[in-house]
């Protein structure tokens, strides 16, 4: 039997145990339009029924501490580590975690650390792999070339700096790229397309790189780049953040902003999902490209090819393990693994190549290299007055070190990491991988100093000088 006379209003909803929300207006208008019997009335509010109420844990998560300290500064950056790992480790959904030899804080307290590896329960949580989506390192194996001559050719085929290509100086964008692209609902945009189209063949700016060097092994020349997804990437980053705050505030407010979630089992989470896969399948191919057109330049033979990712989000089952600068060593993550894993420390030190077993400790990771004690502002102001040059000349004595902007970046050089001896010691005490061969530095390029000269400072100086 309708009724006819009984009016629903937001209160009936609450009643029912519905949380207030936009979509209560519409529900409203319909089932006061329609006047539906209360069994009917339930069927059609099932499509509105929320998730409960996720709180934090009450106390954080234990997780795997594999650091130590050596000095005082060290002391200090694994307080703050472990601080912001702990309270990390609250998040609902967590369920282990651990931090590597390369640990350093990368925002406020509750945000994930660098060389953190945060394990989760059917939840993708976009800010623990954060803007630079599938960060990752790809070698080339070019056989007994000459490493000036590599080097040389490799300049000419990368594009470091802010922005991406110009319209004639493009890379090919593949058939079947641009077909992994349309076919998913996030990606099908035509922002999209052009931000993957234009940033193909570029590795960015700060600790991205290019290095060229001769494996101690073979004797063979190396080259190595190091970037991770550009600006589709982050655009996939803004995207993913905008809906994980959509569900936090619905099923988890006391999580903190930076660690809300999409759930796997719902639309949004297969279609976020399946878009990380596409972003991954991008940054590989953005490696491939200047690899390959570095041999063509160089003339040079392709004898091997290697490469893993070391910041994203990888799946075992509902178990998503979110990797903000760690190196997975377990094969299971890696569908195309076809080598050792590569761990860049600084470019005057070797390039680890490593294999390893997964441990309770590790959880299947190693460290993605050096990192940092000391912020790029407190490193600047820790050389005091001693010219950059200087700095420079010292600290990559015998080395071909190249700023694509032609400007230096003294906080890239090596005495702006942590020591790379200590990081591979502790690599070898928590058992976070094991050395199979190193690639010895020759020389790199980076994006040095872009700013320095930076199109909107030149306007600033021109406007400037026009008033002078």
């Amino acid at each position: 039997m309708k009724n006819e006379t009984a009016t629903v209003t937001g209160k009936t909803l609450i009643n029912l145990g519905f949380r207030s929300g936009k979509w209560f207006k519409e529900a409203i208008l319909y089932l006061n339009e329609n006047q539906l019997t209360e069994t009917e009335m339930m069927a059609y509010l099932e499509q509105f029924r929320q998730q409960p109420i996720q709180p934090l844990h009450e106390t954080a998560i234990p997780f795997a501490v594999n650091i130590k300290a050596d000095n005082d500064l060290e002391t200090e950056n694994i307080n703050k580590v472990v601080e912001t790992m702990e309270a990390v480790m609250k998040t609902p959904t967590v369920v282990s975690g651990a931090i590597m030899p390369d640990a350093c804080p990368a925002g406020s307290v509750g945000t994930i650390p660098v060389g953190g590896v945060v394990v989760t329960k059917n939840a993708i949580h976009p800010g623990m792999h954060s803007a630079d989506i599938c960060c990752s390192v790809m070698l080339t194996d070019f056989g007994k070339a000459d490493p000036k001559t590599i080097l040389d050719a490799a300049h000419a085929s990368t594009h470091f700096g802010p922005g991406g290509r110009e319209r004639n100086d493009q890379y090919r964008f593949p058939a079947e790229l641009l077909e992994a692209f349309e076919g998913n609902k996030i990606l099908n945009t035509q922002n999209f397309i052009q931000l993957a189209r234009k940033h193909l063949g570029t590795q960015g700016d700060g600790n991205h790189f290019l290095y060229v060097g001769r494996s101690a092994k073979t004797g063979n020349t190396m080259m190595i780049t190091h970037h991770g997804s550009r600006g589709v990437g982050a655009k996939l980053f803004t995207h993913g953040m905008k809906v994980a705050e959509r569900f936090r505030k619905e099923i988890s407010p006391a999580t903190l902003k930076q660690n809300a979630w999409i759930p796997y089992d719902t639309e949004e989470g297969q279609d976020y999902w399946d878009a990380l896969q596409v972003i991954r399948m991008w940054t590989k191919e953005n490696h491939i490209c200047i690899h390959n057109k570095t041999a063509k330049k160089a003339n040079a033979t392709i004898e091997n090819r290697f490469w893993n990712e070391h910041n994203f989000v990888f799946r075992d089952g509902d178990l998503f393990y979110h990797a903000k600068g760690a190196t997975p060593l377990d094969k299971k993550y890696l569908p195309d693994i076809t080598g050792p894993r590569l761990i860049p420390l600084n470019m005057a030190a070797p390039i680890l190549m490593v294999e390893g077993t997964t441990t309770d400790k590790n959880l299947g990771f190693a460290p993605h290299g050096a990192g940092r004690n000391l912020s790029r502002t407190a490193h600047r102001k820790s050389k005091g007055t001693t010219p950059i040059t200087e700095i420079f000349a010292e600290e990559t004595e015998g080395l071909d070190v190249r700023f694509f902007s032609e400007e230096i970046d003294i906080t890239e050089l090596p005495s702006a990491y942590k020591n790379a001896r200590n990081v591979r010691e502790q690599m070898e005490e928590f058992e976070l991988g094991k050395v199979v061969d190193e690639v010895l530095p020759y020389g790199c390029i980076m994006a040095g100093d872009w700013q320095k000269n930076a199109p909107w400072r030149k306007r600033r100086d021109k406007k400037k000088s026009n008033k002078i």
